[in-house]
């Protein structure tokens, strides 16, 4: 956590211009709130199609009315070019989070995810690119590794993609490294492994196992666990993708770190993750311990078996030695200690 410490020291003191796009999202809005603590300056692009006002507000309840005042909001869409190329102007460093999520629902409709996940990519870093931004740093997924099997996963092996959602994120992987060899435009691509944390949206056929489950259990309903419960993931604290986000950013300025790779850090594609693997029966006893306290009936609950997902892999966990040895990443939290971390802002929000 040494360079990420370093980082924040000398963001408190010295004020960037960064661009957020999906920052009323999950992760976006998890990145304003350190961002405005850091006493950024930040623009936040959203349509809210996925991104919850609420979120916005509820980090507006956390920072101060100063460093709420450097962040303006604009409600557009990244497949407007038009409002790409404004939004860029005067930016140093470009987060680009705004996609058309979940594997499930690209199988139902790829459309939306093509023209969301594709098409806007495609005008935000083109954006970035005439804007002359200092970086650019995108999420990408690990979902591109597909059928691939083999643990730990490594950046340089991936197999054939299982949805139009992998295919989507795995394009964007390809269009930066072509605006690299074409245009000399640098970017970070930063493959996540099944976020988790606080703001996550619970709601809806789409959403992520662990707040779905969290507000399950408290309201009385059934767990369905999709397979026989031993399909594992990498699950990953929220506070992880961040550190990871303003990391890569700034890799590229050697007046923030003293460091050596930052050169060759730039243009690649990295694993963000913890590193380990959780099974589903793990997590849902995870979560059963961890909300029983306050709900004494989840004490004695059991999931219910269904069918495994199609569009979905059995196991996944990430190696990260690529991210800590040229990002100098370092994840500050396990699967557990981020359930523990977060299980009071969900037992106050999704009760």
């Amino acid at each position: 956590m040494e360079s990420y410490s370093k980082l924040k020291s000398h963001l408190e003191n010295h004020q960037y211009v960064w661009l957020i796009t999906g920052v009323a999202g999950f992760i976006g809005s998890n990145l304003l709130e350190e961002l405005l603590k850091l006493n950024q300056r930040v623009v936040g692009l959203d349509n809210f199609l996925t991104g919850q006002k609420q979120n916005l507000l509820e980090v507006q309840e956390i920072v101060s009315k100063e460093q709420w005042d450097n962040f303006d909001l604009v409600e557009g869409d990244i497949c407007n070019l038009e409002t790409c190329s404004e939004i860029t102007k005067g930016v140093n460093y470009v987060l680009h989070q705004a996609a058309l999520g979940s594997v499930p629902r690209s199988i139902k409709d790829p459309i939306p995810t093509n023209e969301i996940n594709i098409s806007g990519f495609l005008n935000i870093i083109i954006s970035a690119k005439d804007a002359n931004v200092d970086s650019f740093t995108y999420a990408a997924s690990s979902s591109t590794y597909g059928d691939h099997t083999a643990l730990p996963k490594v950046e340089d092996r991936i197999g054939k993609p299982l949805s139009p959602y992998a295919v989507s994120k795995y394009v964007n992987e390809l269009y930066a490294d072509v605006f690299k060899n074409t245009y000399d435009f640098n970017s970070i691509g930063l493959r996540y492994f099944n976020v988790f944390g606080k703001r996550q949206d619970p709601a809806g056929m789409y959403a992520a196992v662990i707040p779905k489950w969290i507000a399950s259990m408290m309201q009385g309903e059934e767990i369905f666990i999709n397979g026989d419960g031993t399909t594992s993931r990498d699950f990953c604290f929220i506070e992880n993708i961040v550190q990871a986000n303003l990391l890569a950013a700034t890799v590229g300025n050697t007046n923030i770190l003293n460091n050596s790779n930052s050169e060759r850090a730039l243009n690649q594609i990295y694993n963000i993750a913890y590193g380990g693997r959780t099974s589903l029966i793990e997590l849902f006893s995870f979560l059963r311990d961890g909300l029983s306290e306050h709900f004494p009936h989840l004490k004695e609950i059991n999931p219910t078996y269904r069918n495994f997902r199609p569009g979905d892999v059995k196991h996944s966990q990430a190696d990260i030695t690529k991210a800590k040895d040229f990002l100098k990443y370092n994840p500050s939290h396990s699967a557990k200690e981020g359930l523990l971390k977060a299980m009071n802002w969900y037992i106050e929000n999704l009760n």
